[in-house]
């Protein structure tokens, strides 16, 4: 393995674009989860004439779901990947709106799917965006990933621990008055296999820890670092949920 301070340096210069992580995939490996957000995405699109993406991204996730529905809008945030979108989705005729935190730029009862991947979620808003009958399907981060990494360096959380679970989301869900039709939690395993990865990782997710800097966290980093090659990685776990739920027409029962 190479010196700390060349993993490191090749970290700091390494690109990323988009959400775009393919730099990590030698260096980390995870456990699967037990679903497959793609292919569960491509199912509730396959009948879809309108079709909405919040939180886009670099538009990589949604363009793998081609063939998309004729009328397919995808909503992002953050500047520097809204040009990234743009340029991968408007070719497949893909309209890409400005969207921070707050209220959809969409019309009430737009579309008929919406999908949302690690993203926004926030249930009146989908609703709003959702048409009777229509399926929302969204797989988010929750609050307890990778809280590993945050204890070995020595970093508060950003957020508390359960304030983003599978039951608050079924819960504001089904306040709203959506019918959960599945929904599922799971932790699988994430190992780092070099100190490079995980300066990567907290470069491109800085929430993780609000204040990272490879200066600031120098002695943890190395103590990572030494605990990485004397045992061959350091093992956190993801926390994802998946949620698949459905606007019910007026006369619909919601159990």
């Amino acid at each position: 393995m190479e010196p700390y301070e060349q993993l490191v340096a090749e970290a700091l210069a390494a690109p990323f674009e988009g959400w775009d992580f393919s730099w990590l995939r030698d260096r980390t490996t995870g456990e699967d989860l037990s679903w497959s957000y793609p292919e569960l995405a491509r199912a509730a699109i396959a009948d879809a004439a309108r079709l909405l993406d919040i939180d886009t991204g670099g538009g990589e996730q949604l363009a793998g779901l081609r063939p998309l529905p004729a009328y397919t809008v995808a909503l992002e945030g953050w500047e520097p990947n809204l040009a990234v979108a743009r340029r991968r989705l408007e070719p497949l005729g893909v309209e890409v709106r400005y969207a921070d935190d707050g209220r959809l730029p969409v019309a009430d009862g737009e579309f008929d799917v919406v999908l949302n991947r690690h993203g926004w979620l926030d249930a009146a808003e989908t609703w709003r965006a959702l048409a009777p009958g229509g399926v929302f399907l969204t797989q988010q981060v929750g609050s307890r990933n990778g809280a590993e990494l945050n204890a070995a360096l020595g970093a508060p959380r950003s957020v508390d621990p359960d304030a983003e679970t599978c039951d608050l989301a079924i819960a504001a869900l089904r306040a709203q008055g959506f019918r959960v039709d599945e929904a599922r939690e799971e932790m699988p395993a994430y190992v780092f296999g070099d100190i490079g990865a995980v300066v990567y990782q907290l470069r491109a997710v800085p929430w993780t820890i609000d204040d990272f800097d490879v200066r600031t966290y120098d002695v943890a980093l190395r103590r990572l670092d030494a605990h990485i090659r004397g045992t061959g990685g350091f093992v956190t776990h993801d926390h994802r949920y998946l949620i698949r739920a459905t606007k019910p027409r007026v006369g619909d029962r919601l159990d």
